[in-house]
């Protein structure tokens, strides 16, 4: 067993995943070769496990993965692994699901695991959120009616003059049992999950299973939703194209998604000694 060995944890959108929401050839390479070396490579995502896995079996992955922020820490496959999922109370959610009726929100759209459910139809929303061979796992119509079980996450689109209103009503009424946080481009949508849910919860779970010391956690990101991951790692890292806030408490900062920022990092701080195959100026 490698003494050194690092956990590596990767968030997917504007952090692994170029802007065409592609792993650069360069950087898969890099992380490949940590993991060849003995390092233990995760995924740490908002994104459910239907729509990050592509991602893990293209990076040969054999650990576990946090979806959700952190709602789900599971193992996809090792199923005797003990899966963590902490949805929303069904009864929170469904006050919440009748104060965004009384608001006449857009939309609202709610996650149990890889099954979905959206309140009124919107191909866009469709589009966005599945691929083409996941249309069972859809139900379409009033969540009041449809959903019986409790929510991993529930995504709300409100109408524009109604989001600091509905904000406040989530932190007036549900701020012991939630957290909420604000999307931005192309949508403004508001994302609800359970309070004490984030990445750091699950990069924790997978440290300790793995026996890997804070100072051994590397871990990169770019949003909000990266912040308590970032702060918790012994090596936080905010990529160039991140927010102000994650860079500011990051302890390292790397080139962008669009730059190869983590095969960079990895190589850089790991000593990786990247065969000539997969030398990075193979790739420009």
């Amino acid at each position: 067993m490698k003494t050194d060995r690092h956990l590596i944890a990767l968030d997917l959108d504007g952090t692994l995943l170029t802007d065409q929401k592609k792993i650069s050839p360069y950087t898969k390479a890099v992380v490949q070769q940590a993991i060849n070396e003995g390092h233990i490579v995760i995924i740490a995502t908002g994104r459910p496990h239907r729509s990050s896995i592509m991602y893990y079996h293209e990076l040969g992955l054999t650990t576990p993965m946090v979806n959700f922020n952190g709602a789900l820490i599971h193992h996809p496959t090792d199923h005797k692994w003990d899966v963590l999922h902490t949805p929303l109370p069904n009864l929170t959610a469904k006050k919440i699901i009748q104060t965004c009726y009384d608001l006449g929100v857009e939309n609202i759209f709610a996650e149990i695991q890889d099954n979905m459910f959206l309140d009124r139809y919107d191909q866009q929303i469709l589009d966005i959120f599945t691929e083409p061979n996941q249309q069972e796992l859809i139900t379409v119509g009033s969540l009041r009616n449809h959903l019986k079980g409790d929510p991993t996450s529930l995504l709300i689109h409100p109408k524009d003059e109604h989001i600091e209103e509905l904000r406040k009503y989530l932190d007036d009424k549900h701020a012991s049992v939630i957290e909420h946080r604000k999307w931005g481009v192309p949508w403004n949508v508001i994302e609800v999950v359970r309070k004490g849910i984030s990445k750091a919860v699950g990069l924790k779970k997978i440290a300790y299973y793995f026996h890997i010391p804070v100072d051994h956690v590397i871990a990169f990101g770019d949003e909000d939703n990266d912040l308590e991951m970032i702060d918790y790692a012994g090596v936080g890292v905010a990529m160039e194209n991140a927010i102000g806030e994650l860079k500011q408490i990051a302890k390292y900062h790397t080139k962008s998604n669009e730059q190869d920022g983590i095969g960079s990092f990895l190589s850089d701080y790991l000593k990786l000694e990247v065969a000539p195959t997969i030398a990075k100026d193979l790739f420009e």
